[in-house]
Order: C-alpha cells, then sequence, then structure tokens
C-alpha cells in the first residue's frame, strides 16, 4: 500500500502550528515546537542510532517559512534559526500519526532530565 500523500499544507502562525493533510483522509495539525524538536536533522536524531538530542527550551518557536523539496517533501525554516533536515512527507505522515505517543515521551524525557520546555 502506498504512503499516504499530502493534499495540504497550512502555517498557523498565530497558534503556532502546521496543518497537514493527506489523501487518506488523515488531517494533523502539529504544533511548531513539537516539530522543532522532532527534526529529522542531524542536529535532532544525530548521526547514528541512539543518537537523538534532547531539544528543551522550544515552547515559542514558529516556522517562519516553508520551502518545497522536489516532491519528496518540505524544509521548516524556523524561528530560532533551524533550517537543517528535509521533512518528507512520509516523516509528517509519522510524526502526525504518533503524536500523542512522541510528545509524552518528549515531556517524560525532559522531565527525567530537568529540562523544561520554556526558556528559564
Amino acid at each position: 500500500m502506498p504512503a499516504p500523500r499530502p493534499t495540504d499544507i497550512i502555517l498557523h502562525r498565530a497558534s503556532h502550528s502546521l496543518e497537514v493533510a493527506f489523501d487518506s483522509g488523515e488531517r494533523f495539525n502539529l504544533p511548531c515546537e513539537y516539530l522543532r524538536v522532532h527534526s529529522p536533522s542531524a542536529e535532532v536524531q544525530g548521526h547514528g542510532p541512539g543518537q537523538q538530542v534532547l531539544v528543551p527550551g522550544k515552547h515559542d518557536v514558529n516556522i517562519d517559512a516553508i520551502e518545497p523539496v522536489g516532491n519528496y517533501g518540505v524544509l521548516l525554516r524556523f524561528s530560532d534559526g533551524h533550517a537543517t533536515g528535509s521533512f518528507s512527507w512520509d516523516t509528517l505522515h509519522e510524526l502526525g500519526v504518533n503524536q500523542e505517543r512522541n510528545w509524552k515521551a518528549y515531556l517524560e524525557a525532559l522531565e527525567k532530565n530537568g529540562m523544561e520546555r520554556d526558556r528559564r
């Protein structure tokens, strides 16, 4: 079965979220903070298994620009200057499907490491 293809992508700057719809009928509202801390970039994911980096202090991050990367996906330029790691359509779909689980794990990891979502 082929992976769902995007049908719509809308940046909601005021609410700091990215809405992505797929031809499967699924529609996800992905907070910019969630996307930033789960960026597919090597800066966040590391260069191999088990090298992921926990990224705190991104509560207020937004997306400044969305740039297409062929038919593959998009490059998201975040307001904190982060602009590496292209988000494939498959990655955005996976982040939408697993949002609740991923977000819970992120919050638990922050707490375990004495880190916070805000820059304090």
